[in-house]
């Protein structure tokens, strides 16, 4: 019994099968799978490159990482410095403020004798 219902469903996928065939021009078939079969090669081509690139990439940093990390350390370790004096020179210059108040000259009297390029200022 099943394969006689199986029977009309075959015939009937190969009838439709070979209704497709007749739409389909073959050249331009074949045009589009050697167009596929290019692009594939194209993209596994990209693919060994970038792969090439990634462990490059992962060696070029493995390498640099410990400089990286030191230079960090260092560049922290110089900030608090920096922090620490000019905190210190803050504190300087309040207390001389405080004993000469004339010590410092105003904001107009800075600008005439601060002839330096301000570098902060895009030119």
């Amino acid at each position: 019994m099943e394969q006689m219902e199986k029977e009309p469903i075959k015939e009937a996928s190969v009838e439709v099968s070979r209704e497709f065939k007749t739409l389909i021009n073959s050249q331009h078939l074949d045009s589009l799978k050697q167009m596929q079969n290019l692009i594939l090669g194209r993209l596994q081509d990209s693919n060994a490159v970038l792969s090439h690139f990634n462990e490059y990439s992962d060696n070029s940093f493995a390498e640099v990482s410990g400089d990286f990390s030191r230079n960090t350390r260092v560049l922290k370790s110089m900030k608090t410095d920096l922090d620490y004096v000019f905190l210190k020179l803050r504190s300087m210059k309040s207390r001389i403020l405080a004993t000469y108040p004339d010590a410092f000259p105003t904001d107009s009297e800075r600008e005439l004798l601060d002839r330096r390029p301000d570098l902060e200022t895009p030119q």
